[in-house]
C-alpha cells in the first residue's frame, strides 16, 4: 500500500505542485486587493487636501451675471369675482454678454499634495435691449419700473477681492449680497435698478469689472443672446469643461488662449421669463486649471495587472522546474510572489513624489534585481536568473506600454497574452506530465 501510495505520488507530484501554486497565486490575490485599498485611501487624503486649501482660498467659481429682474402685478380673480393682486418677477437676460478673462494660477501645497489655485481678472460688457412685456402678456401698468433689481452670482464670495460694480451707461451701481433675493436667485449680488421710461424703451449697455480668487475651475454662464468668452492663462495644461468647448484654442507650453460663441439657441431657457426657476448654472462652460495627476489612476491601472505579473512569473518557475529539473519549495513562490506585490506600493509610494513614470521605472529596476539576485542565489545558475531578469524586463515594459496606451489598451493586451500562451505552450511541448 505505501510503496503504491509513494509510486502514485511520484507520478503525479508535478501536477499537484501545479495545483499547489494556483493555490498560491490564489492567496496572492489577498495583497493585492489590499493596495488596491491603499491606492483608494491616498486619492481620498489628496481629495481632503484639495478642499482644505480650497476652504481657505475659494472654491470652484461659476460667473453667472447680469440678470435683471422687474416686478409686476398679476391680477387673480376668484370664483366670487374677486379680484387681487399677486407680486410676480419678470426676468430678463441681455442681448449681448462678452467676457474676458485672465488668469493667472499659482501651485499651493499640503503636505505632499499640490493644488491648484488662480487669481482672475474678468471684464463682462454688454447690452440690454427693451424690456418686451408684451411678448409675456403683461399690461404696461401692471409693471413695477422702479423696482426693477439687477442680480450677479459667483460660486463663492470669499473669493472677490474687491468691491463689485455694475456699471450701466455712466451710472454706477455696487452690488451687494443678500440685500434681495427670490426663488430664482437667493445667494447672489444684487442691487435696486430703477428704469426710467428712455431705459425700459431702449435698453442700456452695461459692464462689470471682477477680481476673483477660486481653485480648480473657472466657469461661465452663457446668459447672452449672443455670448463671446475669451481667456487667457500662464497655465500649460488647461481641461476645457461644461456644455460647451472653445471655438478656438491655442495651447503651448506658456499657457493657452481660449474663444467661446454661445448662442441662446444652445441653450434650454428663454432669454425673458415669468412665474418659474431655470438652472442657469447647468450651461455653464470654462476651463478646470487642475495639476494634471493621474498618479493614482495609473497605479491604480498596474495593480489589476499584478495577477497577470503573478501567473506569468509562476509560470516561468514552474516550467523550470520541468524542464530543467530545478526543485523550487512553495516558500520560495511566496516570497517571489511578494515580492511582485511590494513592487506595487514602491510604484505607489514614490510616484508621489517623483511622479508615475520615474516611480514605476524605479520600482521595476528594483524588483527586477531583487528577483534576480534570488533566483541566482536559489538555483545556483546566472543563466536562469538572467532569463528570468529578461522575462520580469518584458513583462513591466508591456505593461507600462499598456498603461500609457489606453485607446489601444485591450487590443495590445491582447495580442500580448495571445503570444505568452503561445510561447508557454511552445515550451511546455515536450514535458512529460507522467
Amino acid at each position: 500500500m505505501e510503496n503504491t501510495l509513494s509510486s502514485f505520488w511520484q507520478r503525479n507530484r508535478m501536477i499537484f505542485k501545479g495545483l499547489l501554486i494556483g493555490f498560491l497565486i490564489l492567496l496572492l490575490l489577498i495583497p493585492t486587493f489590499m493596495i488596491q485599498d491603499l491606492v483608494h485611501e491616498r486619492q481620498g487624503r489628496q481629495a481632503e487636501a484639495i478642499m482644505e486649501v480650497s476652504s481657505k482660498w475659494a472654491g470652484q467659481q461659476v460667473i453667472n451675471g447680469p440678470v435683471i429682474a422687474i416686478p409686476y402685478w398679476q391680477l387673480v380673480t376668484d370664483s366670487k369675482g374677486i379680484v387681487s393682486r399677486n407680486r410676480q418677477q419678470a426676468y430678463f437676460l441681455p442681448d449681448e454678454l462678452n467676457i474676458d478673462s485672465k488668469v493667472l494660477p499659482e501651485k499651493r501645497y499640503r503636505g505632499i499634495y499640490q493644488v491648484m489655485v488662480y487669481t482672475s481678472d474678468v471684464t463682462l460688457r454688454g447690452a440690454f435691449g427693451a424690456f418686451n412685456f408684451a411678448s409675456l402678456k403683461i399690461p404696461a401698468e401692471n409693471i413695477l419700473w422702479n423696482e426693477a433689481v439687477v442680480y450677479f452670482s459667483v460660486n463663492d464670495v470669499r473669493g472677490l477681492r474687491e468691491e463689485v460694480k455694475f456699471t450701466r451707461n455712466r451710472e454706477t451701481l455696487e452690488l451687494m449680497p443678500g440685500k434681495f433675493s427670490d426663488e430664482q436667485f437667493t445667494e447672489s449680488l444684487s442691487s435696486g435698478l430703477p428704469l426710467s421710461d428712455s431705459l425700459h424703451g431702449q435698453g442700456f449697455v452695461f459692464d462689470v469689472n471682477l477680481k476673483l480668487k477660486g481653485s480648480q475651475s473657472l466657469l461661465f454662464v452663457p446668459l447672452g443672446k449672443k455670448t463671446t468668452v475669451s481667456m487667457q492663462s500662464s497655465w500649460p495644461d488647461p481641461s476645457f469643461t461644461g456644455n460647451y468647448l472653445p471655438d478656438n484654442r491655442n495651447i503651448k507650453d506658456s499657457g493657452f488662449t481660449a474663444n467661446w460663441n454661445v448662442l441662446s439657441l444652445n441653450r434650454a431657457y428663454p432669454q425673458q421669463w415669468t412665474a418659474r426657476t431655470y438652472d442657469l448654472n447647468a450651461s455653464a462652460f470654462g476651463v478646470n486649471l487642475e495639476v494634471p495627476v493621474d498618479t493614482y489612476q495609473k497605479s491604480l491601472r498596474s495593480v489589476k495587472y499584478a495577477i497577470l505579473c503573478i501567473v506569468l512569473t509562476f509560470t516561468a518557475f514552474f516550467l523550470i522546474e520541468l524542464i530543467y529539473k530545478r526543485s523550487l519549495h512553495p516558500l520560495q513562490y511566496v516570497l517571489v510572489g511578494f515580492a511582485l506585490c511590494i513592487f506595487y506600493t514602491l510604484l505607489l509610494s514614490i510616484s508621489e513624489y517623483l511622479g508615475f513614470n520615474t516611480a514605476y521605472v524605479m520600482a521595476a529596476v528594483a524588483t527586477v534585481l531583487l528577483i534576480a539576485w534570488y533566483v541566482s542565489a536559489v538555483l545556483k545558475s546566472g543563466r536562469m536568473a538572467l532569463f528570468i531578469s529578461l522575462l520580469l524586463a518584458a513583462m513591466y515594459g508591456f505593461i507600462y506600454i499598456l498603461i500609457q496606451s489606453q485607446d489601444y489598451a485591450l487590443l495590445m493586451g491582447s495580442i500580448g497574452l495571445f503570444i505568452t500562451l503561445g510561447l508557454v505552450m511552445y515550451f511546455s511541448r515536450k514535458v512529460k506530465w507522467t
